[in-house]
C-alpha cells in the first residue's frame, strides 16, 4: 500500500483551496535499469476528489506524470469543517483514499 495522501485544504473567497501530494513512483515505463532492461510502466491513471461524498473533480493521467505528483484545486462553496476526500487508481490496480477536513 502507498504512503498517505498529504491532503490540505483551506476556506478562501467562497470556496476552498486543496492542495495534495501523493507518494508514488510513476514510471513511464521507458527508462532503464542499471543493468538495461526496462523497467514496466507504473503510474496513477485515475484521480477523483469529493467534498462531504459528491464528487468534484476526476483526472485521467498517464505516464508523463512526475514521480509525487502535486495536484491544487479550487472547491467553490467548502466551508470550514466539511471533508475533502482525494483517491487514486493506478494501472497495477492499486488504490488509494485518504481524506482531510477544510481548515477555516
Amino acid at each position: 500500500m502507498a504512503d498517505p495522501m498529504k491532503i490540505r485544504a483551506t476556506v478562501k473567497d467562497g470556496g476552498a483551496d486543496v492542495r495534495v501530494l501523493m507518494a508514488h513512483e510513476m514510471e513511464t515505463g521507458q527508462r532503464k535499469d542499471a543493468s538495461g532492461k526496462v523497467i514496466p510502466a507504473w503510474h496513477i491513471t485515475e484521480v477523483t476528489a469529493t467534498l462531504n461524498g459528491k464528487p468534484v473533480l476526476k483526472v485521467h493521467w498517464g505516464p508523463a506524470v512526475s514521480k509525487n505528483p502535486y495536484l491544487q484545486f479550487r472547491v467553490k462553496g467548502a466551508k470550514a469543517g466539511d471533508k475533502i476526500g482525494v483517491s487514486w487508481v493506478d494501472n497495477k490496480g492499486d488504490k488509494r483514499t485518504d481524506e482531510a477536513t477544510v481548515a477555516g
